[in-house]
């Protein structure tokens, strides 16, 4: 049996760059995404860099079949997945009445649903095997409600709920869980997003960068990553005490730039 990380939303970002990252440490892996080109693309550059097996499983995460489809295919290639990257997702930008709900629940299915079920694919067989780690990828949105991006930024609070108590259940396990939280990094999010007008993005980290301190971080076997220091600085010191009403206009705010 092959042991590989599975890398959800690996056709760009930081779902590339974990990939990338991953396969230069020796390491086989499955890449996953709705861009079959794209994936193919980036499963060459890693085989011709690293020498390292690559998978590719073209799928769509917002169908429970998608989901189906990534779990059904690594067992029938006998891997085993002993380091589980859940970074696909997406945001969607306007009032929470003005929102289509199908986009919505879309959302819901691949920030949450897919996540999850993939949790309770693979953690068992790393419990089984005594060998795992899970990297979540969250976002500093999950601290804080969001107003123009509402079912974003609780999906996101979900994803950190879940990764906080997963990590603490497995605490006397040698299996990890960890959550990067980046503010905005310069990736496609914003597009799929309906915010390419928005400033927000402009000074937004390098998805490398941002990749690379998750990565570490999971190694380490650290529970929550904020991977800007000025984030964590605003988050845990000044975010405890400012009123939600004022945070929530601050917010809102920014994002109707």
């Amino acid at each position: 049996m092959e042991k590989a990380g599975l890398i959800t939303g690996a056709s760009s970002g930081i779902g590339w760059e974990l990939a990338k990252i991953h396969a230069s440490r020796g390491n086989h892996v499955v890449l996953v995404a709705r861009r079959a080109e794209k994936l193919h693309q980036l499963a060459q550059e890693i085989h011709h860099s690293y020498g390292v097996k690559t998978w590719v499983i073209e799928s769509d995460l917002s169908l429970l079949e998608g989901v189906n489809k990534v779990v059904e295919s690594t067992r029938r290639e006998g891997i085993f997945v002993n380091y589980l990257f859940n970074n696909a997702g997406f945001g969607g930008w306007g009032k929470f009445s003005d929102r289509c709900a199908e986009s919505d629940a879309k959302m819901i299915a691949v920030n949450v649903q897919a996540l999850t079920q993939l949790m309770h694919e693979y953690l068992p067989q790393m419990l089984e095997r005594k060998e795992g780690r899970i990297l979540n990828v969250a976002s500093t949105a999950g601290f804080i409600p969001g107003p123009l991006q509402a079912t974003y930024f609780a999906t996101k609070a979900f994803v950190i709920s879940l990764t906080k108590a997963t990590s603490y259940e497995l605490r006397k396990t040698p299996i990890t869980v960890t959550a990067l939280c980046p503010g905005p990094v310069k990736t496609e999010f914003d597009v799929a997003a309906g915010m390419s007008n928005s400033t927000m993005f402009e000074q937004g980290a390098d998805a490398h960068t941002t990749a690379l301190k998750g990565y570490k971080a999971m190694m380490k076997g650290k529970r929550i990553k904020i991977s800007e220091f000025s984030f964590a600085i605003l988050i845990k010191v000044f975010g405890p005490f400012v009123p939600d009403g004022l945070l929530m206009n601050t917010v809102e705010k920014i994002q109707s730039k």
